[in-house]
């Protein structure tokens, strides 16, 4: 009756972070944390959840000498994302 919803996005930070980046497709870490409003520590596990299950590629690399962290959304984190976007569309329905 009801699709199971993605355990991955269920969870609030990881759906905000996906809903960030499903409209800009790549973000800076620092971007992330101030419009989640998460703690760095938080945000990075919730990012390497989001990495080791494919849905975000995270480079690291520097930007005038300071570290940078940037998160872009893959194809199959799209997929999840319309997925689980039309699965709760169905719990609203009924």
């Amino acid at each position: 009756m009801f699709e199971e919803l993605d355990p991955l996005l269920h969870q609030q930070l990881r759906l905000a972070v996906m809903s960030l980046l499903i409209s800009v497709q790549e973000a800076e870490f620092t971007f992330l944390r101030e419009k989640t409003g998460a703690t760095a520590g938080n945000l990075s596990v919730q990012i390497t959840k989001l990495k080791e299950a494919g849905y975000i590629e995270v480079t690291k690399g520097f930007k005038d000498n300071f570290p940078q962290t940037m998160c872009r959304i893959t194809s199959a984190g799209i997929s999840a994302f319309e997925n689980y976007v039309r699965a709760l569309e169905k719990y609203i329905k009924k």
